[in-house]
């Protein structure tokens, strides 16, 4: 864990997703983001954060996504998603900020997560998939 912390300490760590978000219902996961300097050997970051106990959940090239608290049964406790990407590759801060500035588009979000809820209880992709045009609506067409 120390060699973890050693790599985390002085990255910028921020608290993203709906949990980061005023007055909108969540389900009970923190998002985590990391921004690490584009130089940053990745590979051994992914390896010490699996050595402790998250699961790689995707990884397109300096974008990896970690997961720790899913169990066969669904969620655990507590479940944390870490979002690791290179210094200003972040549109999910563009989106919290987005919303929390928003109040009127974070609750249409909110609506939109509770119609997927029941339908992608238990398909993580398919729910992340269903609410990507919401969010790059609000990220990639917003930022223009």
């Amino acid at each position: 864990m120390d060699n973890l912390l050693a790599y985390i300490d002085g990255r910028r760590i921020s608290h993203i997703g709906s949990t980061a978000v005023k007055d909108i219902l969540a389900k009970p996961i923190i998002d985590i983001l990391v921004e690490v300097p584009p130089e940053e050997d990745m590979d051994r970051i992914q390896m010490l954060l699996t050595g402790v106990g998250y699961i790689c959940m995707s990884r397109q090239g300096n974008r990896i996504s970690f997961c720790k608290g899913y169990t066969e049964a669904g969620f655990a406790e507590k479940v944390y998603h870490l979002h690791l990407r290179c210094r200003g590759d972040h549109p999910e801060l563009y989106f919290r900020d987005y919303l929390r500035d928003h109040p009127e588009t974070a609750k249409a979000y909110e609506q939109l997560k509770i119609s997927l809820w029941k339908r992608y209880e238990h398909d993580r992709d398919g729910y992340t998939d269903a609410k990507g045009k919401f969010v790059l609506h609000w990220t990639v067409e917003g930022e223009k």
